[in-house]
């Protein structure tokens, strides 16, 4: 059964101005293996990040630092998800999370899929 969705859109000229102007966010808003991506692929997971936020309804008890984007060998994206973030998506009755990403002509795109028995 689907839980929920989220899509998130994110304007990668502005979002590099961003990381440009407070360097900061790329620790606060990305894991270790990510920080090393180029910025179009940022922009992707962090909306990525933003569609799951969407996807459960709300921040609560969600961290930045515990949802990395990873890509299997194939290149497909999926989530690592750890800490609170982890027990969130559990407590939901989340079983599998589905994840595309696209970034073209400026834009990065994002959408997300829940599916599981809610509780």
């Amino acid at each position: 059964m689907i839980i929920g969705t989220g899509i998130d859109l994110v304007d990668i000229p502005r979002f590099e101005r961003t990381i440009e102007r407070t360097p900061r966010l790329r620790q606060r808003l990305f894991t270790e293996s990510e920080q090393k991506l180029r910025l179009p692929s940022l922009a992707a997971r962090y909306a990525a990040k933003e569609a799951l936020i969407k996807t459960l309804g709300g921040s609560d008890g969600v961290h930045w630092t515990e949802i990395e984007v990873a890509s299997a060998a194939s290149g497909k994206p999926h989530f690592v998800l750890t800490g609170t973030t982890a027990q969130v998506v559990e407590d939901r009755g989340i079983t599998t999370l589905h994840l595309t990403l696209t970034h073209d002509a400026g834009l990065a795109a994002a959408f997300v899929v829940a599916e599981g028995d809610p509780l």
